[in-house]
């Protein structure tokens, strides 16, 4: 490590904290989930928060999530390695851990089912929580989750994510409760359907496969996931039209 320049003292500058906190989403029986783990430790010892911790003196914010988040849930490194991590923000308010300054980047990510991670490290426990129901949190981890719902929301407008959290071969209406898990919305299902279908890349015909049947209507055709990452143009999210 180099010197400090010359001039420079850095005891004049209060000492501050650095940590990183994620928020990992997945979708389960048609509900978006959020992991969670319950504190063992004061502050906050028994309430449950998001997965995080502080950065070690030689590791970047990225390493230290992956860090934290298999320390912390028991998933296994291959697993944890394998996660698309997205930083989301930097939370810096004075007062947002009652034991010193602390800094706080965040991190999010939208998975297919992982699983059932257990406590580890300073977390006394670890499960997945209904994201709508997590009640309060500790820390600003509220905020934080909500900011990182809008994020993943924003994901599904753009990017073609939402394929895979259906099976191989799927119908354009599970494809749809998808988006509608994800936004919390109710879409139209011609509308949704047309657009769909208009975007290059987004799905394919499943060639080959039988048509999926239930209820009274007729077989539904199914689809893969086309080869297409990016939505253009995106869908967009409608307004005004909550579940």
């Amino acid at each position: 490590m180099s010197a400090a320049p010359e001039g420079y003292d850095p005891h004049a500058f209060e000492p501050f904290a650095v940590t990183v906190d994620l928020a990992v989403f997945t979708v389960r029986a048609s509900r978006l989930h959020v992991l969670l783990v319950e504190r063992g430790a004061e502050p906050y010892r028994g309430h449950w928060a998001l997965p995080g911790g502080f950065l070690l003196p030689r590791e970047s914010a990225g390493e230290a999530a992956r860090r934290e988040l298999a320390e912390e849930t028991g998933l296994s490194d291959g697993t944890v390695s394998g996660l698309h991590l997205e930083q989301l923000r930097t939370y810096s308010d004075p007062d947002r851990d009652p034991r010193m300054r602390v800094v706080s980047v965040a991190h999010t990510a939208l998975v297919p089912d992982l699983p059932e991670p257990r406590g580890g490290g300073d977390a006394a426990g670890a499960r997945w929580w209904d994201a709508d129901r997590t009640g309060p949190l500790a820390f600003d981890h509220d905020r934080i989750l909500a900011d990182a719902r809008e994020r993943v929301g924003a994901k599904l407008e753009y990017t073609c994510l939402a394929t895979a959290f259906c099976p191989p071969h799927f119908t354009l209406g599970e494809l749809q409760q998808v988006y509608e898990t994800v936004w919390g919305v109710e879409l139209d299902r011609p509308n949704f359907r047309r657009k769909v279908l208009a975007t290059p890349g987004f799905v394919r015909p499943a060639e080959g496969a039988p048509r999926r049947t239930g209820g009274r209507g007729k077989p539904a055709a199914l689809y893969r996931a086309g080869d297409a990452t990016t939505l253009h143009p995106p869908l967009l999210r409608p307004e005004g039209r909550e579940k």
